[in-house]
């Protein structure tokens, strides 16, 4: 089989734990510790979050007064960079030497009259107090947004059009490769009038520049994984029970967080929509059982409505 797999922020970096590189790459051994025995067995493309690593770079940036800031697009490809050599170097410990692994800038193209670019909402970065934000926002300009009962810097999340490495991607994936692309939603990229190619400041939703990804490539299976054994309906509250499997259409009627599992649910229902093979939400430690269908939440046909987990 051909498996697309996305991982969450949180198979790079725990909420509240220090962004230092070692502790990114423990929590990408035990992400690579997941993935190892599926490479093992099918074709493996790798996406992966980068909002903190970004956030941060944004950060050091910044800290120097007598230059201008790099933008978002320069700081996302060194993310992509940064995090698929350790991915490469962690799975390749665990894989045969003669298994050939890849990382590759992706850059992604997307329309510049998108209503994101008016409505910044995906975070980026550290979570700060109150008094912090307000501090940050208005040292930088940044746009800040409560993030539980913390703030984070949020910037603009237009949709992914085309991811111009494709034909690349493809190639690799034919001869054995294990690619790591699309790195926190690809290089956010647009057309300006004059035809020309540029870098823009926004971040692309990594699951769904990674659902784009899995239909161009005729993935058969397409994987989220992130902390979470899986999608929970009326999640919160008392009524809270966890999906074991799910068609789109009554997948799309319940609400999500935009922030976080709204674009997972919608970027498994286009996969599933537009390919007819299977899409997935569920627990990194738990990839393998996913990919048999014996946890995580699965969205296809082999249901009508909604299939709850017993006593979840």
């Amino acid at each position: 089989m051909r498996i697309v797999v996305a991982l969450g922020g949180n198979a790079l970096l725990k909420r509240g734990e220090p962004m230092t590189a070692e502790n990114q790459r423990s929590n990408i051994r035990i992400a690579c510790e997941a993935l190892a025995p599926i490479a093992a067995r099918h074709d493996l493309v790798i996406t992966h979050g980068n909002g903190p690593q970004v956030g941060l770079l944004a950060l050091q940036a910044a800290a120097y007064k007598d230059l201008p800031s790099y933008p978002l697009d320069v700081l996302g490809s060194q993310t992509e960079g940064m995090i698929g050599y350790v991915i490469m170097q962690e799975l390749g410990n665990l894989l045969p030497y003669e298994r050939p692994f890849a990382t590759l800038l992706t850059q992604i193209e997307v329309d510049p009259k998108d209503p994101a670019f008016d409505n910044p909402t995906k975070p980026i970065g550290p979570v700060y107090s109150r008094e912090e934000a307000d501090e940050i926002a208005a040292e930088r300009g940044w746009t800040m947004a409560p993030d539980g009962d913390r703030f984070r810097r949020v910037v603009p999340s237009p949709r992914p059009r085309h991811i111009f490495e494709i034909r690349i991607i493809k190639m690799l994936v034919e001869q054995n490769v294990v690619v790591i692309c699309a790195g926190g939603g690809g290089i956010p990229t647009m057309y300006t009038a004059e035809r020309k190619l540029t870098g823009i400041e926004a971040v692309i939703d990594k699951d769904l520049a990674s659902s784009l990804l899995a239909r161009e490539l005729d993935a058969d299976f397409f994987m989220m994984l992130t902390d979470i054994d899986a999608v929970v309906k009326d999640w919160g509250s008392e009524n809270a029970r966890k999906m074991r499997r799910a068609d789109p259409s009554a997948l799309r009627a319940l609400e999500f967080a935009a922030g976080s599992m709204g674009p997972k649910v919608q970027a498994a229902c286009e996969f599933f929509e537009a390919t007819g093979c299977p899409a997935a939400i569920g627990s990194l430690r738990d990839a393998g059982r996913i990919l048999a269908g014996e946890s995580g939440t699965l969205v296809n046909a082999d249901v009508d409505g909604l299939d709850f987990f017993p006593n979840s």
